[in-house]
């Protein structure tokens, strides 16, 4: 009997039909559940899934069990519900709950949907944390920055990306924020000066990595997405041993099994790393191709044979950096596209128009590109990023037309 995978949403975002199209060829039902209409779907995704229950709208939670209880009696029971993506994580566990399926449930979610539940976790995992709590009124958020100073970081205790992430530099910061305070339980943090760097990777059914990799990047998503500016980050050869024991020690506390993770962790300049959150799916935007293209694997079949047949095998070797570079339509460049091409065709792998709901962080135009070699990926991201020489010389911005999206994958 078939296995039935059920997908929630899963035209978004739109490069993950991949991992649905090779659930279907591990010989599973991929049963998707979204508010587009099929006829709009992307061709790729079409053919990628089994079946398309249309519902209005998916935060109607009694139209998704409508949804799952079709489904059970057209194919069997559920075996799988997912969505590889936070935003979902409440609704899958529910779902998961209702249904009786395997994975998250509802009693052991809020350790990897809260980031206050997650600074408790990280701490029995031997990993330091910035100093901070959920603040509810003025008042306590005083008394956190006479314990830290400032600046301090606001943050939903539950939130998605950077969204609502505010920098507090002073008493009238402070009582802005509290002015706009968004309605929902805020954790306020000391700042923690340093780079940011991930340790990411699949882990299989009893916890072990089936893969692994780290990612330097050039600043945090919080001052990207709220300075406007363009990122780099880069999937590293090899993981720094410090980066790779605390990944280790936070898998096992955190128990992850059979599902992908993204742990953010600050390098201070003294050599200490410090724990920023985790996220229990692929790391953001075209991570997942970055896996693919610097160890030459398909992490897309390696995702749908695990939760498929329970176990999948990766033989693999980290021969490349590989990094992703944006471009902001905002933003002067000395260089074209055009000559960005002519000059380091031969190592971009992909180039993306990026879709506006991931454009302030992710830029409004991706290069993905690899080398063996650190400084041949520093030069190309210099070459991206350059500004124009002078001001008032022509300059080039980073509206490319004749880009196709979604370009080779390996």
């Amino acid at each position: 009997m078939n296995r039935n995978i059920v997908v929630l949403s899963p035209h978004f975002p739109p490069h993950y039909h991949r991992f649905w199209a090779h659930v279907k060829q591990a010989g599973a039902n991929a049963l998707g559940i979204g508010d587009q209409p099929y006829d709009t779907l992307p061709e790729a995704l079409r053919s990628a899934l089994t079946e398309y229950y249309l519902v209005a709208d998916m935060q109607d939670y009694d139209a998704l069990l409508r949804a799952c209880g079709y489904f059970t009696h057209r194919y069997g029971k559920i075996d799988r519900f997912e969505s590889l993506n936070e935003y979902w994580l409440g609704t899958e566990a529910r779902i998961r709950d209702d249904f009786n399926i395997a994975g998250v449930r509802s009693a052991g979610i809020d350790v990897i949907r809260r980031k206050s539940m997650m600074k408790a976790r990280f701490r029995q995992a031997g990993v330091r944390v910035a100093r901070g709590r959920v603040v509810r009124t003025p008042e306590d958020a005083r008394a956190l920055a006479a314990e830290t100073g400032y600046p301090l970081i606001a943050k939903p205790d539950i939130g998605v990306g950077a969204l609502n992430t505010f920098r507090i530099d002073s008493d009238a910061g402070l009582a802005a924020f509290f002015n706009a305070k968004p309605p929902v339980d805020y954790l306020m943090e000391e700042f923690i000066a340093g780079t940011i760097h991930s340790f990411d990777g699949l882990a299989d059914r009893a916890g072990n990595p089936l893969f692994l990799t780290g990612h330097l990047f050039s600043q945090g998503i919080m001052e990207t997405v709220n300075e406007a500016r363009h990122i780099h980050y880069t999937s590293m050869r090899e993981i720094p041993a410090e980066l790779e024991r605390i990944g280790r020690s936070c898998l096992k506390h955190f128990d992850v099994r059979e599902r992908f993770f993204h742990m953010e962790f600050f390098l201070t300049a003294s050599g200490d790393y410090v724990a920023l959150e985790v996220n229990m799916r692929p790391p953001g935007g075209y991570t997942t191709d970055m896996f693919n293209y610097t160890a030459d694997i398909d992490i897309y079949k390696a995702w749908a044979e695990l939760v498929v047949h329970g176990r999948a095998a990766l033989d693999y070797r980290r021969a490349y950096h590989c990094c992703y570079a944006s471009r902001k339509h905002t933003t002067p460049y000395a260089h074209s596209h055009e000559e960005i091409m002519d000059r380091y065709g031969h190592l971009i792998l992909q180039v993306e128009s990026v879709p506006g709901v991931f454009s302030s962080a992710l830029g409004d135009i991706g290069y993905i590109f690899r080398s063996p070699d650190p400084e041949q990926i520093q030069e190309v991201v210099r070459f991206i990023h350059e500004p124009p020489a002078e001001s008032g010389s022509e300059t080039r911005n980073a509206c490319t037309p004749n880009i196709t999206t979604g370009g080779a994958h390996v």
